[in-house]
């Protein structure tokens, strides 16, 4: 349980810009599925947002804050639903949050998952950031949104989405707590009631949920607490590479950021990667030429980098690490670290 002081997300201090900020595609995923919902046809959606026609087909990897933003408030538009970001944040899945959430799907209580929340929602999305503050017995989340101009449906459907997932975490409704809204009180409230009781403040200071800190003690009863130390060290790599795809913005940092990404996945190949990054595989291929690399050259050294890192990293088995590089089978891990440094991964992890 955490201590009763002021927890801040000190890795995102200096949050992306506007336009440098992204959001993946499994958090986009509630938006067009609460839209589609309301029969709101996804080339209307992308058209009407003044994005490409082919900006959702397939779906993105990631898409840029800012058009996240643009297409909640025209879906809501198109839609004719003054309540649409609660209703998006109601269609959250257990794979919204990505391996964010499946890291708090491992954690042994709310204590944890809140933890875990303020380091690695940037890997779910850039639209804003978490603090947990705990004074005298209550506990406050904040949001912090990168988009203070933006509707309401932004931090409605980010307040909602946390209590349908908080509701998955418990095993069971979680009772109201206090919510407190920056923008005014729409004419509607029935929406709000239903989700959050009739505890809803709005023109408030700050985007913000108080309850009973002894709320950080309750399990997550369904906690898969082996799979945290694996679902940990994925994230750790995630976080590292879009940390350092943010601060070199060359091609090959983005490749490599992008391979790590789909390791576990078994998409590491030229034809996704390229997918992901929007490009052909041809432009692709000459990009990372005219940077002094190839793809084939990112995958290994990425590889190679990992491998070493996880095998410093005791908690981690053998089986775990092939797995974290996109390995289906151990044996070929094995192999392929052998070529790479002329001994087996259990001999160079003894030699450490």
């Amino acid at each position: 349980m955490p201590s009763p002081i002021k927890t801040t997300n000190s890795e995102n201090k200096h949050s992306p810009s506007r336009s440098g900020g992204r959001v993946t595609g499994t958090y986009l995923q509630p938006l067009l599925d609460a839209a589609m919902a309301r029969g709101v046809a996804l080339t209307t959606l992308v058209l009407a947002a003044g994005l490409p026609e082919n900006a959702l087909s397939p779906l993105p990897e990631t898409m840029a804050a800012v058009d996240y933003v643009r297409l909640l408030d025209t879906a809501a538009q198109l839609a004719n639903d003054p309540h649409f970001g609660l209703h998006v944040g109601e269609s959250v899945k257990l794979g919204t949050y990505t391996v964010y959430g499946l890291i708090l799907l491992s954690c042994h209580d709310f204590g944890q998952v809140f933890q875990q929340t303020l380091r690695y929602e940037g890997l779910a999305h850039d639209l804003g950031r978490s603090d947990l503050q705990v004074t005298n017995g209550i506990a406050q989340y904040q949001w912090h949104s990168h988009f203070p101009n933006a509707s309401r449906h932004l931090a409605e459907s980010v307040f909602a989405g946390i209590r349908v997932f908080g509701n998955w975490l418990a095993g069971a409704p979680l009772p109201p707590v206090p919510v407190s809204f920056t923008h005014a009180a729409p004419e509607d409230m029935s929406e709000h009631q239903r989700i959050f009781g009739n505890a809803a403040v709005f023109n408030a200071p700050i985007n913000n949920a108080s309850f009973d800190a002894a709320l950080l003690s309750w399990p997550v009863p369904n906690a898969d607490v082996g799979m945290y130390p694996v679902l940990q060290q994925h994230a750790e790599g995630l976080l590292r590479e879009k940390m350092r795809a943010q601060a070199e913005g060359g091609i090959v940092a983005q490749v490599r950021a992008t391979i790590i990404a789909n390791l576990t996945q078994d998409r590491a190949r030229l034809a996704l990667i390229a997918q992901d990054l929007n490009l052909t595989q041809r432009t692709l291929q000459r990009k990372l030429s005219e940077a002094g690399s190839s793809f084939q050259q990112v995958l290994d050294n990425t590889r190679h980098e990992l491998a070493k890192d996880y095998l410093s990293q005791r908690q981690l088995n053998l089986a775990d690490i092939a797995f974290l590089l996109g390995y289906q089978e151990q044996s070929a891990f094995n192999h392929a670290f052998k070529g790479w440094f002329g001994i087996s991964p259990g001999s160079y992890r003894e030699k450490l």
